[in-house]
């Protein structure tokens, strides 16, 4: 791997982590900020659940009655409480009353001066309305839950990509020292002339001048 094909990988990886940090800790955020704002609402209703042994509970399909007990004496606080509750326990009163609320509307209308007509179209708007609303919290944490899912598959993502960075770093040194020269060995010096002896060809006759 060539020098600059490395550093568009570091920096595409260094991207990535950063990218993958933010959107995670912001998918973390809305979580959190989602289910706490359905909490507060829900917990501003006041809304109980029946013991197990209410005869509110106890007349229930089964399903419905088992679906209900979990929570049985509890305050509602939670999406999935807020499910049950509208889905086990208004839903099934609502089905008793034989119509919806646009029958009940209808025949309200059509019968003018009756008090029953009125009271049963009343009753049923309240109830579809209150189970609607609790079926939209619901909603509203289920795509919190999701939410913090997507922040943790997030964060994960990010980390094995800071791991991919690193090991990138890490093998990037151990190639620059491997390319590295090593430094040149200093020439070996010649040894120094033994004590007395004079190069040949430099003795003091070579320099005095014999005359014939």
């Amino acid at each position: 791997m060539t020098k600059a094909i490395r550093w568009r990988v570091l920096v595409l990886q260094t991207g990535l982590v950063l990218i993958l940090g933010f959107v995670a800790g912001f998918a973390f955020w809305a979580g959190s900020f989602t289910h706490s704002q359905v909490t507060s609402q829900l917990a501003a209703q006041e809304i109980t659940f029946p013991t197990a042994d209410n005869a509110a509970i106890t007349a229930l399909p089964a399903a419905d009655a088992a679906a209900m007990r979990q929570y049985a004496g509890e305050t509602m606080t939670t999406g999935d409480q807020a499910e049950v509750y509208a889905d086990h326990f208004i839903k099934v009163h609502l089905g008793e009353m034989g119509m919806t609320y646009s029958q009940a509307s209808a025949a309200a209308r059509a019968n003018p001066t009756s008090t029953k007509a009125a009271a049963l179209e009343t009753t049923i708007f309240q109830g579809t309305t209150l189970r609607s609303m609790l079926l939209n919290a619901y909603g509203w944490w289920t795509l919190g839950t999701y939410a913090t899912y997507a922040g943790a598959g997030l964060a994960v993502a990010a980390f094995v990509v800071l791991l991919a960075l690193g090991f990138e770093l890490g093998r990037w040194a151990v190639v620059a020292r491997a390319a590295k020269p090593a430094f040149a060995e200093a020439p070996a010096e010649a040894p120094a002339p033994a004590f007395g002896h004079t190069s040949p060809g430099y003795g003091v006759s070579q320099f005095t001048r014999h005359d014939s």
